[in-house]
């Protein structure tokens, strides 16, 4: 039984290190048709991937590098150096010196996967997913055998962000929750927010009369927005000598639940620390979200994901 899991999860697994390391492992990965990961250390002239196994020479051949999608462009092979590839053992030959090389498809792999893991997804389902790159409108994820789906950027978190890099950075590991699949295509749709807590939940967290650090999200006419945390943002009085990014340490003068508002009183304000840390995740044990509310009980506004 295979795991289905974003590039880079398995390389260091006990059993993954065992078939990777010898022959004998690999003929039986083959056998098994096990999903193993190594490290893409080399691509040639044709876009075949060299793989290290340990001191064994692995080659993933262009044709087999990535399962078949329109418009395929080869900067999606060339990105793959440096970094884990997933793949199946599909055979051994021998080079020109006679030592074995070891034939390898991470096309098959992702199509395992594809078949197994992704066209049995539903919305709502939680599951891993890894950070590949980032643009203006979102970030795009691996969700399992390099296989690629968009978190546009209102999915991210409540508090509104200009760049998903203000939330995430490349090789980040994260939990997403299936927003939507189209299972002609396979294409996939997935969100955040609903896993970084509802706003009683992130309010909990913070009372009245203390001091806390947070980062100026917005400046407006009529006040300060400063994230408390991913999904929780409150206002200060507006002060024309900040910018957005910088980090704040703020007054908690109020919290209105029914309103959804909490007031602060800015105390100091500084150029953010550029670390970025993962959220905490709030979700049911079973990985899977019916109904996500934001809002509290009473709130007039109503803030809701309904997966179906």
């Amino acid at each position: 039984m295979n795991n289905y899991l974003p590039e880079g999860y398995l390389i260091s697994s006990a059993e993954n290190r065992e078939l990777t390391s010898s022959i004998r492992g690999l003929e039986k990965a083959r056998d098994q048709e096990k999903i193993l990961e190594a490290t893409a250390v080399m691509c040639d002239s044709d876009l075949n991937i060299t793989v290290d196994l340990c001191g064994i020479k692995g080659i993933i051949p262009k044709s087999e590098a990535l399962l078949a999608e329109e418009n395929q462009k080869d900067i999606a092979i060339i990105t793959r150096i440096g970094k884990p590839v997933c793949f199946k053992v599909t055979d051994f030959t021998r080079d020109a010196e006679g030592k074995t090389v070891v034939m390898l498809s991470r096309k098959s792999a992702q199509a395992e996967c594809r078949e197994n893991f992704i066209m049995k997804l539903t919305a709502g389902d939680v599951i891993d997913a890894k950070v590949t790159h980032m643009e203006k409108f979102g970030a795009f994820v691996d969700i399992g055998c390099g296989l690629i789906s968009l978190m546009t950027i209102d999915s991210i978190s409540v508090s509104r962000i200009s760049h998903p890099k203000d939330r995430f950075t490349v090789g980040m590991n994260l939990k997403a929750v299936v927003k939507s699949i189209d299972y002609e295509t396979g294409r996939v749709y997935v969100s955040q927010k609903e896993l970084l807590g509802t706003w009683l939940e992130n309010a909990s967290e913070f009372s009245v009369g203390q001091t806390v650090a947070g980062t100026i999200r917005s400046v407006e006419d009529y006040g300060v927005f400063i994230e408390l945390s991913p999904n929780l943002t409150g206002l200060a009085e507006a002060r024309d000598d900040l910018t957005v990014g910088q980090s704040a340490a703020v007054y908690i003068k109020n919290i209105i639940p029914d309103r959804m508002k909490i007031k602060l009183v800015i105390i100091d304000a500084a150029k953010k620390d550029s670390a970025l840390k993962s959220p905490k995740y709030y979700y049911p044990s079973g990985n899977h979200i019916s109904h996500w509310r934001y809002s509290p009980p009473g709130c007039g506004k109503v803030i809701e994901s309904i997966f179906s």
